[in-house]
């Protein structure tokens, strides 16, 4: 069970304090007069002097002097991504909850020793990932739990995420191996994967491509995989940096009926009777159900803003609860982008659950070698 000593005020600290994305979580921690700034952390003075003095605490450049200082109940992780695990496991062994941003990690076993660290030492590790909060996949989420579409038929998935070269020249961290483990899957897409896997799971197999084709950066800036699902049902992902004009898009179909997301609107395409119905019950060999499409009114709920994690991060704590993103949950989307790299690096198919040594190997050989095969 988490503790219940945050009834009241709960204290934060800040990690990664001067990074861009930092600045977004101090504005929705603002909406919670319960939460107060107790520390910020990061090796860059600025901004985070300005941040913490209007903040009101005191700055650190040790984040494990800082959680014995403060003792905080819940840390926030905003470093760059090689960073997130070893922070977290250290918050948690402080005795703090945490929430990190994404991803999770850049290696899925790095992720599993978070989620490992969350059980042993019976914290809260949840993911920054406020997609899921939009009221559009909550109510996909809704449809397809609730059978409204049945047995899994295919799925699709295609979102670019387009940046320009001066995007990555403007930090020298940008695209590279050692310190962001990856590109367009690591920094862009990982929202995209984890809305993806908590539509319909993790595939069991995974043939990948993975190649840096326009910018100047040593990791992939476009990527694609074919999946294959549990049940035999295929898949196909598709996103990079390099595409300005494509509306992105999940088109998942059951055998009942088919979604399309795209932006906050659901179309809806229903089969009747049922595909397999259908086909097994037809007379005629050129037979056909009826297909037509049906409104999808999507109900009022999250904005899929930073301050509507932190309001479920609230709850999850005083109400002993996971939040809508633990760990468990954000990990897969660090397991599918490895798998989409491992397969490209190797040129077969890999399998789930991916074989961590293998990945490990691989990602030793790319940052070594700073440049995709």
């Amino acid at each position: 069970m988490y503790s219940t000593r945050m009834a009241g005020e709960i204290k934060l600290a800040l990690v990664g304090a001067s990074g861009g994305i930092a600045e977004t979580h101090l504005d929705a921690i603002a909406q919670y007069p319960e939460i107060r700034i107790v520390g910020m952390c990061d090796l860059v003075p600025d901004p985070m002097k300005a941040r913490a003095a209007k903040a009101g605490c005191p700055t650190f450049t040790d984040w494990r002097a800082m959680f014995k200082a403060v003792k905080p109940d819940l840390v926030t992780i905003t470093t760059p991504h090689p960073f997130h695990p070893t922070v977290a496991i250290d918050a948690m062994e402080a005795g703090a909850h945490v929430l990190t941003e994404k991803p999770m990690a850049v290696d899925v076993a790095s992720a599993d020793s978070m989620v490992k660290a969350a059980e042993k030492t019976g914290r809260i590790l949840a993911v920054n990932y406020q997609n899921r909060l939009r009221a559009v996949y909550e109510h996909a989420k809704r449809m397809i739990a609730g059978g409204e579409l049945g047995d899994l038929m295919r799925v699709l998935c295609v979102e670019p995420h387009y940046r320009c070269d001066a995007y990555y020249r403007s930090a020298t961290w940008r695209g590279k191996w050692d310190s962001e483990g990856g590109g367009v899957l690591m920094n862009q897409a990982p929202h995209t994967q984890d809305i993806l896997c908590h539509l319909v799971g993790l595939p069991k197999k995974v043939w990948g491509w993975a190649r840096t084709r326009f910018h100047p950066m040593e990791c992939e800036d476009s990527a694609q995989a074919m999946l294959e699902y549990p049940n035999g049902a295929p898949g196909y992902i598709a996103t990079s940096t390099v595409e300005p004009s494509v509306e992105g898009r999940f088109q998942i179909v059951g055998e009942k009926a088919s979604i399309e997301i795209a932006g906050d609107k659901i179309t809806k395409v229903v089969v009747s009777p049922s595909t397999l119905t259908h086909m097994r019950g037809a007379k005629g060999m050129w037979e056909s159900p009826k297909v037509g499409g049906e409104p999808v009114e999507i109900p009022p709920g999250g904005g899929g803003k930073h301050v509507d994690v932190y309001r479920d991060l609230l709850g999850a704590i005083r109400e002993s609860r996971q939040p809508r993103c633990n760990g468990s949950e954000g990990r897969m989307s660090v397991e599918l982008a490895n798998a989409i790299v491992l397969s490209s690096v190797t040129d077969r198919a890999v399998t789930l659950p991916l074989d961590r040594s293998a990945y490990a190997a691989v990602l030793a050989d790319l940052r070594a070698r700073k440049h995709l095969p």
